[in-house]
């Protein structure tokens, strides 16, 4: 895996991570168990927050796609 790539997979992952943070505060113990969850799931170099972007690369898509899969999550889907 070039180094572009894993930048961009770090920058997901630290923007995915940040913005439930910030985005679901007041659910802050489920956030951080979805998160480990989310990363628990890892199958080699592949980052798990990868499954939430698109070929657009578009944030805005990938954070909506991001908190939905975490409504989903919570209502135990």
């Amino acid at each position: 895996m070039s180094l572009g790539a894993k930048n961009r997979l770090q920058r997901v992952t630290n923007l995915c991570r940040d913005h439930l943070r910030q985005a679901h505060s007041d659910e802050a113990a489920l956030v951080e168990e979805f998160i480990a969850e989310t990363e628990s799931s890892a199958d080699g170099e592949q980052s798990p927050w990868a499954e939430f972007t698109d070929t657009k690369r578009s944030d805005a898509e990938m954070l909506a796609r991001l908190d939905a899969a975490f409504q989903r999550w919570l209502n135990g889907e």
